[in-house]
């Protein structure tokens, strides 16, 4: 058993610096895309496509499909966790919200997820473990702090991104208690649907549903599709599979000091000496958390 879960921990410190990084290339992809499409829309189809990829790589594998109840919880699973925080964050950077403060908001989530797995998954942290959540958020705040000038926009979009918050933390919650162990391809069929039961109609409510195909479009299209939708969340569903929900979520507050040295990398974007400090504190946060009770 102590074997077992010792290769289990060594599957998930190999997946999750892997999750980490395709995890924050979604900013890159949104801020490719979104200027050719409204948010919902450009959800919509993105949803869409995986949907229809997906289905067809179930139908080729003959994979099993869930029972009724995991039908339900992983329906649930996928509107929380892209109709609602992929739905919220993107329509709340639309409305004006900088994404550093979406970002700094999202944030939040490791914390607000190990309250939310302490009540409803009974599962323990140790001291040294809340400090590193602590420790954790005030990096990411260091890294994103010098965007947040000036950077609420629309007090509606703030709203959205709590909502956004709110809603991957329940999802982590939710998928490790009721469906962490349903079959990972169609049950991402489910959750995609799930879903597009939230933002098609409201993309067919508050927007115009106008699409500029360009290259620029394409490109933000397919890398969500392909990298994000099937690969990253992918990772994060495996992930959640094999640990405890709080350690995985602590993995988010390393996005944004990932996504800062992307940003330097690709475009030159200054990281300062005081983001330099935000990513190492980051990083021994998360480690702390992901140490946290280790099998001996």
């Amino acid at each position: 058993m102590r074997r077992a879960e010792a290769s289990s921990s060594v599957i998930s410190t190999l997946v999750a610096p892997v999750f980490v990084v395709l995890w924050s290339t979604g900013f890159i992809g949104a801020k490719y895309g979104l200027p050719y499409a409204e948010p919902l829309t450009f959800l919509s189809i993105r949803f869409a496509a995986v949907v229809a990829l997906m289905s067809g790589w179930v139908l080729v594998t003959r994979a099993v499909w869930p029972d009724p109840a995991e039908m339900r919880a992983l329906l649930i699973v996928g509107a929380l966790l892209h109709g609602v925080y992929l739905g919220g964050v993107f329509t709340a950077i639309w409305l004006g919200v900088e994404a550093g403060v979406a970002a700094l908001i999202v944030c939040m989530q490791p914390i607000l997820s190990a309250v939310l797995a302490r009540v409803m998954l009974g599962e323990r942290m140790n001291r040294l473990q809340w400090f590193g959540l602590l420790l954790g958020l005030a990096g990411a705040m260091l890294v994103v702090s010098r965007k947040l000038g000036g950077g609420i926009g629309d007090w509606g979009g703030l709203v959205l991104c709590i909502a956004g918050l709110f809603g991957i933390s329940v999802a982590t919650i939710y998928q490790k208690k009721y469906c962490a162990d349903a079959p990972m391809r169609s049950g991402a069929v489910l959750q995609y649907l799930g879903a597009l039961g939230i933002v098609v109609p409201l993309a067919f409510m508050f927007e115009t549903r106008t699409v500029s195909w360009t290259g620029e479009f394409v490109f933000a299209l397919a890398w969500l599709v392909i990298v994000l939708s099937l690969g990253a969340v992918g990772l994060l569903m495996s992930l959640i599979r094999r640990g405890e929900a709080s350690k995985v979520a602590s993995l988010f507050f390393l996005v944004p000091p990932c996504t800062a040295l992307m940003a330097w990398a690709l475009f030159g974007e200054t990281l300062g000496m005081q983001a330099a400090v935000g990513v190492v504190l980051t990083a021994a946060g998360v480690a702390m958390v992901m140490r946290g009770n280790q099998p001996k």
